[in-house]
């Protein structure tokens, strides 16, 4: 092995593989070895029983569809939030001397923090989740775009006034095109934390989706349940993020993400 030396996309497939092989046969291991009592941990096969029962009996592909109904909404809607004023904090440092003071400060708010106050406000519906989404999202995406959008190289703003361009030419022509691979990486990164957030939003006052079936599945001490809920999550992440790495792959190719 060398730093930073590339390797071909067949050993890295297996090279993953091989971790999950790894993990499950730990996991396998410390249940039917009975190192771990079944109250705790419940076993792959038991796990896999249970799952089998949430979408046969419990509706589970309901809370799914639910889940991922409110994971793409709060993302998109702070999506179109934060990417047009990053950018501009970015691009302009008086838009960014205005904004940036309160953005910092919102960011260490944890979103958790404001369910109590969402469900007064919103209620327990949808706009509530959303709210959470929002606000665990839109901040972080806001600095982080304005990070990437103000280090584009300084050599190709300056050739491009000197061909002519105006500042909302540089911005469309300049900024937006070196930004935009990174941009894209950063919404891949930050839709994982909003994964984090729905679920802390349906933990509390929610009759439907992945977090709620999770607190069912814990008052009736059903770990096989809340184990094969969290492996759901983190499959769909998985998907969603691969499917991520190939749309900036067809959309960038010239980066290499």
């Amino acid at each position: 092995m060398h730093p930073l030396k590339p390797i071909s996309r067949a050993a890295r497939l297996f090279l993953g593989a091989a971790f999950f092989a790894a993990f499950i046969a730990a996991w396998a291991l410390a249940t039917y070895g009975g190192y771990v009592p079944p109250l705790f941990l419940a076993s792959p096969g038991k796990t896999l029983v249970a799952g089998w029962s949430l979408f046969t009996e419990f509706g589970f592909a309901g809370d799914i569809a639910i889940t991922l109904f409110r994971v793409v909404g709060g993302f998109l809607i702070a999506a179109v939030i934060a990417v047009p004023l990053g950018l501009a904090m970015g691009a302009f440092k008086p838009v960014e001397a205005f904004f940036e003071p309160f953005v910092s400060f919102a960011r260490y708010l944890p979103a958790s923090a404001f369910i109590p106050l969402l469900i007064l406000w919103a209620g327990v519906d949808e706009k509530q989740k959303l709210s959470v989404i929002v606000i665990g999202s839109v901040f972080q995406l806001i600095i982080m775009v304005s990070v990437i959008a103000s280090a584009t190289r300084r050599d190709l703003v300056e050739a491009a006034y000197t061909l002519g361009s105006r500042p909302a030419g540089i911005v469309r022509r300049v900024i937006v095109p070196a930004a935009a691979p990174q941009v894209m990486e950063t919404l891949r990164l930050v839709l994982g934390w909003a994964w984090t957030y729905v679920i802390v939003a349906e933990l509390i006052g929610a009759q439907s989706g992945i977090g709620h079936m999770i607190m069912d599945s814990q008052r009736l001490l059903d770990t096989g349940q809340m184990i094969f809920g969290i492996a759901v999550i983190g499959v769909i992440g998985l998907v969603t993020d691969m499917l991520f790495k190939a749309m900036n792959r067809a959309l960038f190719p010239w980066a290499a993400l």
